[in-house]
Order: structure tokens, then sequence, then C-alpha cells
């Protein structure tokens, strides 16, 4: 999939009207079915089959929020199929509506940043719920998974349960992320997926339940590995080119510690500084292809070893030693005409937060660690290239590197880690 790309001066786009605040539509009977009737041919080539419990409590017109983990773009999909006829409206990211605003917003999508305070989302979200009747769709982990396993969730969602008091539907996948992990290029892989669509929690139970206890159950709802899933199932994978890529997952060598010279190829993992090689076998485990140190570090799973990369970057930060600093092409977002490109410059994280300068010394920007619990980074983003976003309500500004190496993992985990740091000393 591809976006909207214009050539403009960062002054002319600074310059340019931002979009009035609009209230959500009600997708109407046609653009549901339709949606749906889109999906099908997807949803068939995989085998897609949903397994519902506790479904019978919701009433047939009763809105409720709809929360889902979040594993590739077919999500949409089976969130569409399991819930007809049920109205949807769909918090998304507000680059999705670049180009399209009119059809997004007629479908029922509610734009939102990722990971940027957006003081307007539970406002639509309630208009949605209470004057629309309508269900509200949402994917709390706001990004797709990187390893395979469940990313943070805010704090702020048990408060938002309490505001919106209406019933909890927990949609939860399998298969999604093996069929087609962020990772591997947009190359879809033969995989059979499902859906388990539970009633999760009454309007009285949320009322009964403090923040934290709320907190704490959708947590335990978003804990999952769909390696393992993939493992203790059976699932083979046979694609040639399984392993394409999953340097940007793992970007440092656990035998020789060096970032940045990792390469997924084929169905191998090869480090170009030190020569260790592994191969992605068809049940998802790393079989080791070369002798390596006896480090304690020869992880044959995949989540493990993305573990052990986030272990890396505490010791970074505790030590001070946490630095990135990169060149980039910087590309922003200030209404949905157009996601523009206004020229190059530097970005660097620290302690400190994110600072980015560019285009000529016009630009500079800084976003501190405690203004976000995680990063809108992403791969292959509308097929321009991997990339890091940040930015508040008014602005986003889309960075892609252009030195050699994987970064937007690391920029992940350290923003986490750095947030983390930061709330407990606030």
């Amino acid at each position: 999939m591809k976006t909207v790309v214009k050539e403009l001066e960062y002054e002319k786009v600074i310059a340019l009207p931002r979009e009035k605040a609009q209230k959500p539509v009600k997708p109407v009977l046609f653009w549901r079915w339709l949606m749906k009737t889109l999906g099908n041919a997807e949803l068939k080539s995989v085998n897609f089959k949903a397994n519902y419990f506790g479904m019978e409590i919701l009433g047939k017109k009763e809105p409720c929020l709809v929360l889902m983990n979040h594993s590739c773009f077919m999500d949409l999909e089976i969130a569409e199929s399991v819930m007809y006829p049920r109205p949807l409206n769909i918090v998304c990211t507000s680059d999705g509506f670049v180009g399209k605003n009119w059809l997004m917003r007629q479908i029922g999508c509610i734009p939102t940043n990722k990971f940027v305070t957006d003081f307007m989302l539970v406002k639509n979200m309630k208009y949605a719920l209470e004057t629309l009747k309508s269900s509200v769709l949402m994917y709390p982990e706001a990004s797709y998974s990187f390893d395979g396993t469940a990313t943070p969730l805010p704090d702020t969602l048990g408060k938002c349960l309490k505001l919106l008091k209406v019933p909890v539907v927990m949609i939860r996948t399998y298969g999604a992320f093996a069929h087609d992990p962020l990772y591997n290029n947009l190359q879809k892989r033969k995989v059979d997926v499902s859906a388990e669509v539970k009633y999760l929690l009454s309007p009285e139970e949320i009322d009964r339940k403090t923040v934290d206890e709320l907190n704490e159950v959708l947590k335990n709802e978003f804990t999952f590995d769909n390696w393992k899933w993939q493992q203790v199932n059976n699932v083979h994978i046979t694609e040639p080119f399984r392993a394409d890529c999953l340097n940007r997952v793992l970007y440092k060598c656990c035998n020789c510690g060096t970032e940045g010279r990792m390469l997924g190829k084929g169905t191998q993992l090869k480090c170009g500084e030190c020569g260790a090689m592994w191969q992605l076998a068809e049940n998802g485990f790393l079989e080791p292809q070369t002798s390596l140190k006896d480090s304690g570090r020869n992880f044959r799973h995949v989540p493990d070893w993305f573990s052990w990369q986030r272990e890396q970057v505490r010791v970074e930060i505790a030590a001070g030693t946490y630095r990135l600093d990169v060149p980039v092409e910087i590309y922003m977002m200030v209404n949905t005409k157009a996601i523009y490109h206004v020229g190059s410059g530097k970005l660097t994280h620290s302690e400190k937060g994110f600072v980015l300068d560019g285009c000529d010394g016009k630009l500079h920007y800084e976003q501190k660690p405690c203004e976000s619990y995680s990063l809108y980074s992403d791969y292959f983003w509308y097929e321009i290239g991997d990339m890091i976003c940040i930015g508040n309500m008014k602005e986003l500004y889309y960075c892609f590197p252009k030195s050699a190496g994987d970064i937007a993992a690391k920029a992940r985990i350290a923003t986490e880690e750095l947030y983390k740091l930061n709330k407990v000393c606030r």
C-alpha cells in the first residue's frame, strides 16, 4: 500500500491550513457490507475461522468497545467479518486518511496520532458509542508487533474503560502474524488464520474494578507469543523467503554483540561481522549453522533474542552510553492532503529524548522521554522505507534513516525503556 507524497519546502508546509475537527460518522450498511465483501477473498485464502465465547450476553444493537491485538493489515478484515452486521467506528492512524479522508470517514474511521496525547479521541469514541449507537474498534497496542509478542499498552486504558461505560469485547487472532509479519516486506505466507471473539467485561464489572485491576485484566489478555503458538501447533512455514529482513527485528548479533551487521535473506540470518549464521526453520526455531561462542546467548526463539536486545538497551541507558545519531530524510504530515517531503536533517535520541534538526536549519523539534510510552516506528512504511515518527497533534515528522543498519526496533525499545525510567522519576 502506498500513500500520497509531495515535495514542498518546510516553511510552506508549516503554513498549510490544518484539518478542522470532525465528529465520527456512523457507517451505513452499504459500507459495512462492502468492507466485509472485499475482505472475504483474503479470509477465504487463509481458511479463516472464528470461535465465539460469551457473545450471546451482548445485545444485538448494544454498542460495545472492541479491543483487538494488532498483527497485520488483515486484522481489519477479520474484525469486520466477525462483528458484522454490527456498525463499527474504527480508531486508526491519521496518516491512513491521507488522500482518502472522505472515504475513511464514511466507513467509520476515527483518526488519531499514534503515541501522541490525543484529548479528542475519547470524546469521539463516546460520541460514536452514545450518539451514533455504534460500536468502536480499537487496537490498544497502536502499532504492529515487531517480534510477535505484545507491545506495551497505555496506562490510561483502564481509565478509558471507566469513562466509556460500555461492554468490552476482545478479539485475539491466531496465525495472522505468521501469515504476514511486519519484518518480511509484505511477503505473505501460507498459514491458516483464526480468531477468538470473547465477551470480556460487562459495564457492571468495569464499575466494580479499579483502574489498576482493569489494566491488569487487559495486560493478561494482551500477553501472547506468536512464535510459540507456531511451534506448539506445529505450523510449518515453508516459504523460501521466511527470514528475509529478519535483521530488522534481530539487529544485534547475540554471538559477537555487533549491531547493524545482521542480514536476513532467504531462510538464513547471518552476522556480517563474525560470520555466525542461523537458519529459520519451518517450525519457527532458529537453528545455528556455524559454531557459536559459549556465551549463554545461543537463542533459538526469536522473542528471547529480542528480549536480550531490550536488556542490552537498558544497560546502555544505565551506563549513559545509549545514543542514536543518524542522518535522515524528513517527511511531514500536517493535514490529510499529502505526506510532504521537506528535506533532510539529523535525528538524535538519548536519555534527554529525541531531537530533530533539518531543512537547512529551519526545523528544530524536541520530544522529551516522558511524552510518549512507545514509538511509532515501522518497516517499509507505505513502501517508502523503515521509519521513525515523532511529533504532536499539530505536526508529525516521519524520519527515514539514510545510514546503514537497522534502528527502528532499537529506537522503539529505547523509547519504552526511557519512558519507564522517567515515569518513575516524575
